[in-house]
């Protein structure tokens, strides 16, 4: 998922992002791809939306926060404020960090909704790349079915350390990216609404918003 998230938010001559605010401050840019026949992703419009912003905040404090079911509820909006559970996990790599597992709101009006998350991090950078997925693709994956034919559409977050902090990756600033996908609709020729750009707009100030206060709050409890 994480090759997935990197490759959607990459902008190229086709795909350019557009500024929504000229403030200068943790901009919000969005992109629209049109997807067809490509494995793994649903046939639709699809639009991104992606910010960037500094917190003085270690790199490894936040990425512990951001894959955390514990917390997930601080700062996930769709999670409604209710308890995440974790029920499945697989260690990919030494770091415990590394790893994919499967989550579940205990207070999500679709019972029927999973989460499937993915974390890594190493002295380079972290990511926290995560995307919706229901029992009945889940279901197919576990009988042995191909897994790059079920769609998802991975959001999350990349963490850089602030390269103005000292000391080692667990001290000095953070630089955090968030980027979010969202189905504008499921015909590939549809036109993109004002509606959706305004949805995805205030699902990603709110999120950041969020994690702002949160992180803030923990600094001054340490």
């Amino acid at each position: 998922m994480v090759i997935s998230f990197c490759a959607r938010v990459s902008a190229s001559t086709t795909h350019t992002w557009t500024t929504l605010s000229g403030t200068g401050a943790d901009d919000v840019r969005v992109m629209t791809r049109q997807s067809m026949d490509d494995p793994g992703r649903p046939p639709s419009i699809v639009l991104n939306a992606a910010t960037s912003f500094w917190l003085p905040v270690p790199p490894k404090r936040v990425f512990e926060f951001l894959r955390d079911e514990n917390s997930r509820n601080e700062w996930d909006i769709l999670s409604n404020g209710g308890i995440v559970q974790e029920m499945a996990h697989i260690a990919n790599g030494r770091d415990i960090g590394n790893c994919v597992s499967l989550l579940r709101s205990a207070n999500s009006s679709q019972s029927n909704m999973l989460i499937l998350q993915e974390s890594c991090t190493d002295q380079t950078a972290s990511f926290v790349i995560y995307a919706p997925m229901d029992i009945v693709a889940m279901n197919v994956v576990l009988i042995g079915s191909d897994p790059d034919y079920v769609a998802l559409l991975p959001s999350g977050f990349a963490i850089l350390q602030d390269r103005g902090g000292m000391g080692d990756s667990g001290s000095g600033g953070s630089l955090l990216t968030v980027a979010f996908q969202i189905l504008v609709d499921s015909a590939p020729t549809a036109k993109l609404s004002l509606g959706s750009v305004a949805t995805i707009n205030n699902l990603i100030a709110c999120t950041v918003e969020r994690i702002k206060a949160a992180l803030s709050c923990d600094e001054f409890l340490v």
